[in-house]
């Protein structure tokens, strides 16, 4: 008798220390858990915005860069293909061949205008001619180039605008027509009669920053 009761102690006190390793976890535990699991969500989602936002700002320097590399090569083509050609501005004659400097052609900063072969007309079955007259300006941090059908232009002619490169903060021309001590003088502003040996080309990106090129016109 003594036995089974000692036996039923036994199991009893084995389901006792069961129940009580088996146990659930206290609410101190859960609020820890719950705090931990909170922190680590947090955690990711700043790093997850931090990559979304930097990917934003990879995309956007790319297609300025892109769009930047563009205007470049149009002004490359433009300046390597300007001729000593004379147009007629507002059906009056004159004798500047390229003219620019600050604010001229009503831009905000720099603005230049000349002549340019090359304007594609298949067999000349357009009413034109391959001469075009361009101009280059900056409105409202826009950079603009400008071109007139005919290279004589009449009274009242109007120009056709092409928006080039966009947040442009600075942009300036320089023409060198001699050298002075070995080095190419820099007008920045002029009224030619002939062809510049190379023209200086500078545009300040609110993204990319400043950019510099120099185009040799005339050998």
């Amino acid at each position: 008798m003594r036995s089974s009761t000692f036996h039923l102690r036994t199991q009893a006190h084995k389901c006792s220390v069961k129940f009580k390793t088996q146990r659930g976890f206290t609410l101190l535990e859960l609020i820890i858990a719950v705090a931990i699991l909170a922190l680590i969500a947090l955690g990711t989602g700043a790093v997850l915005n931090s990559v979304i936002k930097s990917n934003e700002t990879s995309q956007i320097s790319l297609k300025s860069l892109q769009d930047a590399q563009r205007a470049m090569l149009i002004l490359e083509r433009d300046f390597l293909q300007m001729v000593a050609r004379v147009p007629k501005v507002q059906g009056e004659s004159n004798q500047i061949i390229l003219k620019g400097g600050e604010f001229e052609f009503d831009s905000d900063e720099s603005g230049v205008a000349f002549v340019r072969n090359g304007w594609h007309n298949p067999q000349m079955m357009l009413p034109r001619s391959s001469l075009q007259r361009v101009i280059y300006s900056l409105r409202d941090g826009v950079l603009v180039r400008e071109y007139f059908t005919h290279v004589d232009s009449v009274i009242g002619a109007e120009t056709k605008e092409r928006a080039l490169l966009n947040e442009i903060a600075d942009f300036e021309v320089l023409a060198a027509f001699e050298y002075r001590r070995d080095e190419l003088d820099w007008l920045d502003n002029f009224e030619a009669t002939e062809l510049p040996i190379a023209l200086k080309v500078t545009l300040e990106s609110e993204v990319l920053g400043k950019m510099e090129r120099v185009f040799q016109v005339a050998p």
